[in-house]
């Protein structure tokens, strides 16, 4: 019986290369479950291929954990379709995404055919392997990291809403902290008050506007 050698490459990391000698009678189904034996990833999500031009363009489904909207329009299911029914050229290629939940999308282009399979091999058989496949993010674990980042920023919010930034710390020193520290600059302002109690009024707040000025 034949075999047939495809190469899997990731859309978006071309130097990713998986290539798998399969029998020719097996089906898509078996194709999926030994690329994700070489990714290390969950063969157990929605997935499909799709039988494609030279240049990538997507032509019929075969599904695998199809969703309802798919199997009602009769979207061929991978463990019914054998890989010899849809190859039609010796460069046959595939698109292929992989867990529509949060897809991957790779390239499968069929590079050799065998025409005697090895009885000391079994098939779907790994040839070669290059560069580790991109590890698959944790939304719970991203989820729990942004709850955490939001209550340690929210001890800072009031230097933020001061505008502070490290550099005004040494200034902030010099000044003996006033403007951080409510209960000081009450203090002061009560002192200021007693200076000029005991006169006119209109003096004292004369005098203060002067004060701000100057500064």
């Amino acid at each position: 019986m034949a075999i047939y050698r495809f190469r899997i490459s990731f859309e978006d990391f071309d130097d990713i290369v998986r290539e798998i000698d399969i029998k020719t009678n097996q089906t898509f189904e078996d194709l999926h479950r030994a690329i994700h034996r070489s990714t290390g990833y969950n063969a157990e999500k929605p997935s499909s291929f799709y039988v494609s031009t030279d240049n990538w363009i997507k032509g019929d489904e075969i599904a695998i954990l199809p969703n309802q909207r798919k199997i009602d329009n009769g979207v061929t299911l991978m463990e019914n379709a054998k890989l010899s029914s849809f190859i039609e050229d010796p460069h046959q290629k595939f698109y292929y995404i992989y867990n529509f939940e949060r897809p991957f999308d790779f390239h499968v282009e069929l590079i050799k055919i065998i025409l005697e399979n090895d009885p000391n091999i079994e098939y779907p058989f790994l040839v070669k392997s290059t560069g580790e496949a991109p590890k698959i993010i944790d939304q719970n674990n991203i989820g729990a990291f942004a709850a955490a980042a939001t209550v340690a920023s929210s001890e800072f919010d009031f230097l933020n809403e001061m505008d502070f930034v490290p550099e005004d710390t040494d200034e902030l020193e010099a000044m003996g902290g006033s403007g951080i520290n409510p209960e000081e600059n009450s203090e002061e302002e009560e002192d200021e008050e007693n200076e000029f109690g005991d006169g006119d009024d209109d003096y004292a707040d004369d005098y203060g506007s002067e004060k701000e000025e100057d500064y």
